[in-house]
């Protein structure tokens, strides 16, 4: 095939034209078609399905994350149906206002039971504790012997109503067995207006 030949062809009779001429023009019309194609519309789909692509992604992990969610609601119910009956039992266990003054004589007859001496029994002041409840510190000093003060130590804290005991100290009182014992033990009462588990 000579270049002559392509100088020669007629635009305008494109079915006169040789078979390989027209191979090479039909190939590089083809080629020009296909890139003009990928240009314009290849081009921008394969961007929007890499967009569609990390959205997918980005789908599934919210969806894992949700479904995982999901997955743990009931065992999440149990544990706050578990919480509440925790939650309503210590609210049973704090005293009102009216039931403190039984409380400070159990907290004394359970010193007295074990074989203790009570040598300070004081009240402080009462503070607010959280949102619905009161906290009354007492300051003890009792005496006694090693076991005795632990088996008062034993007995509040067993009480139905709760009695947290604090800053415990422990030191001879004389020589011998006889201990003596300074702590704070402080009761929880609820604010007036809280709501009583029943």
């Amino acid at each position: 095939m000579d270049i002559n030949e392509f100088k020669n062809l007629d635009a305008q009779n494109f079915g006169n034209w040789p078979i390989p001429v027209k191979a090479v023009a039909i190939l590089v019309i083809c080629l020009m078609a296909l890139g003009a194609g990928y240009w314009f519309i290849t081009q921008k789909q394969l961007e929007e399905l890499a967009q569609l692509e990390a959205q997918e992604l980005s789908l599934i992990e919210d969806f894992d994350r949700r479904q995982k969610k999901a997955n743990s609601l009931e065992q999440l119910k149990e544990q706050l149906a578990s919480i509440r009956e925790i939650f309503t039992e210590l609210l049973r266990r704090l005293p009102t206002e009216a039931e403190v003054a039984d409380l400070l004589r159990d907290i004394s007859l359970t010193a007295q039971a074990n074989g203790l001496d009570v040598k300070l029994f004081q009240l402080q002041p009462e503070r607010s504790g959280k949102q619905f409840y009161k906290e009354l510190p007492i300051n003890l000093r009792l005496t006694g012997t090693y076991a005795a003060l632990g088996n008062f130590v034993s007995d509040v804290s067993k009480m139905e109503r709760i009695v947290t005991q604090h800053d415990i100290q422990i030191s001879e009182e004389k020589e011998g067995s006889i201990l003596k014992m300074e702590m704070v033990a402080k009761i929880y009462r609820l604010e007036e207006g809280g709501s009583k588990a029943k």
